[in-house]
């Protein structure tokens, strides 16, 4: 069964978790500490009533603490979006969230050599985030992940060429930072870290295994269609940046 979208939001917040978070109102704000858009957007709280008067003092909060007003929309919260959109709030970076029973990626064994789960992260690693912009405030935002988590390297024609970090929440193991270096791609390197990360979350015994991928990104749409991630729910981003 696939799990609700409720479930998964909470699993991104556990496994790619932000500096800190506090209420305000009607919202709950978040302190990124310069790891990203998902660690620093503000959520409306559950069940929360908002107006404008309250978002203008979320904003002034905001830009008070040097961020741009910036929030997450998740399924459902439709009213909110238009509210956003007519306060003068633009979309930026519509989200898939995919999940596949781990059990899916485990049929085939892994060649020798070609994939390792390490924690923490070897020096290679960092410098393959780096290489595709995932830099030490992300790094941080791993670090900060409090549940069971692990680094995975991937080797390909006897070189480390893609890393990628997987965390365990409430049953669900979610995968973030997939990262192969440019050199090494369209050479199936990445099918066999996404098995890679199955194996570690079989072990931990997840029921799913979940990844979030920006719409806009195709090869990476397509890598989790063809290894057979189901679509799990959506989220994206409104910001304002007058």
């Amino acid at each position: 069964m696939t799990p609700a979208p409720t479930l998964l939001y909470e699993a991104c917040e556990a496994t790619w978790p932000p500096a800190h978070r506090f209420e305000h109102g009607p919202f709950l704000l978040r302190d990124g500490a310069g790891g990203g858009k998902r660690v620093s957007a503000a959520t409306l709280r559950d069940g929360a009533l908002w107006d404008t008067g309250a978002l203008a003092a979320a904003e002034a909060e905001m830009r008070a603490r040097e961020q741009a007003p910036l929030f997450m929309i998740r399924d459902g919260e439709e009213a909110f979006d238009a509210g956003l959109d007519a306060a003068g709030y633009s979309v930026i970076d519509p989200v898939n969230m995919y999940v596949i029973d781990p059990a899916q990626l485990t049929d085939r064994p892994i060649p020798r050599v070609t994939t390792f789960t390490i924690w923490e992260p070897l020096a290679i690693m960092r410098d393959i985030w780096a290489e595709g912009g995932i830099g030490p405030a992300r790094i941080d935002v791993m670090h900060r992940v409090r549940g069971p988590k692990t680094g995975i390297l991937g080797r390909i024609d006897d070189q480390p060429a893609a890393t990628a970090f997987v965390a365990m929440h409430e049953g669900i193991a979610m995968l973030h930072a997939l990262e192969v270096r440019e050199r090494h791609r369209r050479k199936g390197l990445a099918d066999w870290v996404m098995r890679a990360a199955a194996v570690w979350a079989a072990e931990q015994g997840a029921a799913h295994l979940a990844v979030l991928c920006v719409k806009e990104n195709t090869a990476a749409n397509g890598l989790y269609n063809s290894l057979g991630f189901a679509p799990a729910g959506t989220y994206h981003y409104r910001i304002r940046k007058d």
